[in-house]
């Protein structure tokens, strides 16, 4: 799973899509799932870092995980899955 190419991230927390012109505000955690993504980091991977990191357990972080993810593919910032 990855963010599209086109799609600027600052270390802010903006991020922008060209395409569509859209913008958007994430928090903290929510660039650091960034940065992991683009690091082509696996879930369980993410799931390790950000557990040692925050006061979460997993089923509750996986959770949080997968309602981001589905945020970000509603907003239509990642990678089609089944493209190349």
């Amino acid at each position: 799973m990855q963010l599209k190419k086109n799609i600027a991230l600052s270390n802010s927390g903006f991020v922008f899509n060209p395409t569509t012109g859209d913008s958007y505000s994430i928090n903290q955690v929510g660039r650091e799932i960034l940065g992991y993504l683009s690091e082509n980091k696996s879930l369980k991977e993410i799931t390790v870092l950000m557990t040692a990191r925050y006061e979460i357990d997993t089923p509750s972080f996986e959770k949080y995980y997968f309602d981001f993810i589905s945020m970000l593919r509603q907003f239509e910032l990642l990678e089609d899955e089944h493209e190349n």
